[in-house]
């Protein structure tokens, strides 16, 4: 069977349609052999990606990331909570992901998506492994009170790359963070105050954003015989299996590289072309994190 000219009549059409459902990777390995994809990016190229801060006006923080047809929602809930004896200086994060059933044809309701806890757990593992938040700062009184971080990404559309985009929605959550203004009540108990304050005098007044360093940004990859894709969708993930994760900071240095399997053995020279890659995807987005900082004001 020959993949018809695309250029061809709407019989020819339906033709490539029925080849790239029965044959997906012949169908794209005809595109690798040209260094294209089938959605006319190069193999480097990766998906036009924006991000939109304040999507939940009732968090404290909130992002919309959307890197080609994948969409993430990411909110931040901060609560009051006593540190711990071991810790009394630092306050807490947690990290949840979730893929509602609206997200892919692929999660059933009722059933929890396989990818669910592994993105979550490698979110959790990078954030507060990377330093891009000094726990310090989210104390309140020592050995008393401090905040409780809980950021809450919702995968909206699953069409590939998924810690990529959820990862941006967690760094653009935070970036946006405006912690609630608390006071102490006659009790000694720490409370949020309202807009007007009340009368009280604030605790944190002062502390309102948090110091965002060593930021992470990550690039997912397939490896697929000796062609390396960037950003690949849901279909290119499912049809080539092997990817590679790589995650870097702010200033360049490796923070992860995470490879779940797959047939194709990752050589040093393929690792090292897709740090390179991740290289420059972390300047792209640094600059689109930069973009819609730039003008946001603490209240």
């Amino acid at each position: 069977m020959v993949l018809p000219d695309a250029s061809g009549d709407v019989l020819s059409e339906m033709d490539v349609d029925s080849f790239r459902r029965l044959f997906p990777l012949r169908f794209f390995e005809t595109h690798l052999v040209k260094s294209t994809r089938p959605d006319g990016r190069s193999l480097a190229e990766a998906r036009e990606t924006s991000s939109a801060l304040g999507a939940v006006a009732s968090a404290d923080g909130s992002a919309l990331v959307k890197i080609g047809s994948t969409r993430m929602l990411a909110a931040i809930k901060m609560e009051v909570m006593t540190p711990s004896k071991e810790s009394p200086d630092e306050g807490c994060i947690a990290i949840d992901f979730h893929m509602p059933p609206i997200c892919s044809p692929t999660v059933r309701p009722g059933r929890p998506a396989e990818a669910a806890p592994v993105v979550s757990k490698q979110l959790s593992d990078t954030i507060l492994s990377c330093g891009m938040i000094n726990l310090k700062e989210l104390s309140l009184i020592s050995g008393k009170a401090a905040w409780m971080a809980y950021l809450d990404i919702y995968c909206l559309d699953a069409d590939g790359a998924l810690f990529d985009a959820a990862l941006l929605s967690a760094v653009a959550a935070f970036s946006h963070l405006q912690i609630p203004v608390v006071s102490m009540n006659d009790d000694g108990k720490v409370v949020v105050l309202s807009g007007d304050h009340g009368g009280k005098e604030p605790v944190n007044k002062g502390k309102r954003k948090l110091t965002l360093s060593s930021i992470p940004f990550s690039l997912t990859c397939l490896l697929h015989k000796n062609y390396i894709l960037a950003d690949p969708t849901a279909e290119e993930e499912s049809v080539m299996e092997t990817l590679v994760t790589v995650v870097l900071d702010s200033s360049g240095q490796l923070v992860s590289l995470y490879k779940p399997g797959g047939p194709v053995l990752a050589y040093t020279s393929a690792i090292q072309d897709c740090v390179a890659l991740t290289r420059q995807r972390a300047r792209e987005l640094q600059m689109i994190l930069d973009e819609v900082t730039s003008g946001m004001e603490v209240d």
